[in-house]
Order: C-alpha cells, then structure tokens, then sequence
C-alpha cells in the first residue's frame, strides 16, 4: 500500500538531513544552494541529460557513477548552471565536491553535484564553498522543503512530496523526492534536476534497474517545450535506515510495493513540473491508443505534446483537431488516418478520419479549464501510452526571452 504524506519532503525517509544557504550566485534575496546528507552510506543510481553539451557536474557525476561508489551527500546550487565553462568549470565541480566532504569529514568520491541556471557563465567557487560550509553547520529533517526551494530558477514553487509504502512483512519504508523544472523541459531528458531517497535496503542493481522503468512512465513522458537541457539529472539514493528485509527482486512481493512507491514519487514530480510550467496555464494529459505498439503510442502522444501549433491552440481553448491529426500524421507512428478517433475532453470530434459536427463552444468550454484531455485511437493495434504537457501562453515567450536579462 502507497500513502502520500501530508507535508511529506526529500528528507522525510530515515536518515536524510539537508541545509540550504545564501550564496548569492545570482539571487540577492534567497538561498541558492541545498545540501542534502544521509547518516549512512547510500547506493545510488542515476540518469542524465542525453545531451552532447553536457555541464560539468554532469560529467563529474557520472565518472562518479561508473566507479560504483556509495554516495553520502548531495549538493545542488540554483543560478549558474555550470555549463560551457571548461576546464575551470570541471575543477568547481569537483570544489564543490571536496568542499561537502571536508565540511561533513566524508569519504572521498561519496558527494554527488548538481547545477541548474544560466549557461556558460563561470561558476563563482568561493561564494559556493562559504554556502556550503554554512548549509553543514545546520542540518536537519525539517530542512526538506527548505531544500526544495533552494533549488529553484524561473520554477514558481517548489516541487516535493514524500510516500509510506507498507510491505506486504507489514514493515514500512519511505521515499521521498525534490524537483526542480518549468522549462526547458522534453523527455531524455530535460533542464531539470530530481532526488529521490529512501530508507529502503536496495542493491545498486536493483535501485538501477527501478530507476529505468520508472523513468518511461514519468519523466520521459512530459514535455512542456521540446528542448533538452545541459544538466538534466535524476538521482535515486537508498541508504537502509529502515528495518525491513533488503528489496532484492522487483518482481517479489516487496519489490512491486517498493516500485509502485517509486512510480507515486516520481509521477507526483514529474506532473509537478508540468504544473508549473513556464507561463503554463493548463495541465493536459495525452492518451493514445490503438497503436501498432507502446513504443508508437509513445512517439505519437510525445509529437502532439511537443508541437507548439496544439500547444497555442490549447492556450486559446480551440478545439483544434487538425493540428492533433497533423502531429499524429508527422510522428513516425504507423498511421492509417481512415482509423483515426480523436476526443477533446471527452468530447468525440473526429471519427475513422472525419470530423464529426459537434458544437464549437461546448468543447471550447471543456478545453477553457485548468486540466484537460486529449485522446486519440489510431486503431491498428494493443499500443497505449500516456504523457502529460501544458500550453503555451503569452508568458512563456516573455520569461525565455527575458531570461538574461
């Protein structure tokens, strides 16, 4: 059984702390930097950007990764993104490493770093290494969404939630989960950072291979604007506080209870993002059907949530099915549009690959709310696939276009 927690946070699991500071990276009037520490040797797994222009503390992350050491802290700065910064963008990467684990008397090689904000301007290290010495000297439980907010840029909420998942022993384990994003934002993935904890037992294997199935069912599939960023980093870390038997088979009793808790955490963050889009005004979900198979259902709902002739028809409440038809037809999905069914919100407007009559304002006042549907069946086969984007407004375009400046 999954329960969300009622305020629950990233440090809601046992044995997770986390500090926050005022570096003054680039805000003059809010923490700009989180530190996020377990009591204990924590197995990691993570994924990042598929970007070739990759930041520095990406590449610093995943030479991490692939020497397989246990992590004990994270650190995350908001406001230089520490990218396209050369060799002396790789060194503060590594300052920002060594500086967590001098504070803390670490190990070597246990401290993960993430960046998010402004490309290609130079990392001010020292302002970043007192931030971290002043986030050490006050960790807590408490500091959660603290955290959450510490990493945030052009987001306008901070982004957390925490689960109970009772196994099926009766032992109970938490997972809890920050994230940050509202732009820039597209599948494999996008300028956005996530952590996820648990006090759960889990081998890196294991945690890894969780970590690749929950991916496809949350955060690769959203998409708020189609661009894929230089830092884009989920990081799952599992530090065995909790008394339960270690989680050692997905497909067990427990590891399916583990998984559907990961999959409530990471769904939650990822919709959050969505939410919270730049400009954003609606929430919309985009199912297909009917495809030859998932993998094609998935192409098709990703091409309509990507294209910016639906995503302005969304903004407007236009119930504009040929841009959908368009998108599908475009998508490099087996299509036969004689079998395409198209619904706006419930409402059928287009049937075996003819516009029906419906009435124009009825299905402007089902598109004119917060949350909406889209709902194509291609009508070939099994393939289904859900994802979740927003629309673009008047806003989105002033705060990309005001970003510098």
């Amino acid at each position: 059984m999954v329960t969300f927690l009622a305020d629950g946070h990233v440090t809601s699991p046992r044995g997770w702390r986390a500090g926050v500071a005022a570096c003054g990276i680039k805000y003059t009037n809010r923490d700009d930097l989180a530190l996020l520490v377990s009591d204990y040797p924590a197995t990691a797994a993570a994924v990042f950007t598929t970007n070739a222009v990759k930041a520095a503390p990406v590449r610093y992350d995943m030479a991490l990764m692939a020497q397989d050491h246990d992590l004990r802290a994270v650190v995350i700065n908001a406001g230089n993104a520490n990218a396209c910064t050369g060799s002396d963008g790789d060194a503060a990467a590594a300052a920002m490493a060594q500086a967590v684990e001098q504070a803390l008397d670490l190990p070597p090689q246990s401290v993960f770093v993430m960046s998010t904000g402004t490309i290609g301007v130079p990392m001010p290290v020292e302002k970043i290494v007192r931030g971290i010495a002043v986030a050490a000297s006050h960790l807590s439980q408490d500091h959660g969404p603290a955290a959450a907010r510490a990493i945030m840029t052009t987001d306008t909420r901070p982004k957390y939630c925490a689960v109970a998942v009772t196994l099926p022993d009766g032992q109970v384990i938490t997972i809890g989960g920050m994230a940050k994003g509202a732009g820039m934002i597209h599948p494999n993935m996008a300028t956005m950072l996530a952590v996820v904890t648990t006090d759960a037992t889990v081998p890196r294997a294991v945690l890894d291979q969780a970590l690749r199935r929950v991916l496809e069912v949350s955060f690769n599939s959203i998409s708020i604007d189609g661009d894929t960023s230089t830092n884009d980093t989920l990081l799952v870390m599992a530090n065995g506080a909790s008394p339960a038997p270690p989680i050692t088979d997905l497909d067990s009793p427990s590891g399916s209870a583990f998984y559907a808790g990961l999959v409530a955490v990471c769904q939650h963050l990822a919709h959050a993002i969505v939410r919270d889009g730049e400009g954003a005004t609606r929430f919309v979900t985009i199912t297909v059907r009917g495809a030859v198979n998932d993998a094609e259902a998935k192409v098709a709902a990703m091409t309509i949530a990507r294209s910016p002739l639906v995503k302005t028809a969304l903004f407007g409440a236009d119930p504009n099915w040929g841009r959908v038809l368009c998108a599908i037809g475009y998508s490099g999905a087996t299509v036969d549009p004689d079998r395409v069914v198209l619904s706006f919100g419930g409402m059928r407007v287009l049937e075996n690959g003819l516009p029906l009559p419906f009435d124009e304002k009825a299905a402007h006042q089902l598109l004119d709310v917060p949350e909406i549907t889209i709902d194509a069946d291609l009508g070939l086969g099994d393939g289904q696939a859900t994802v979740w984007t927003c629309d673009f407004s008047y806003d989105y375009v002033r705060i990309n276009a005001e970003y510098r400046t």
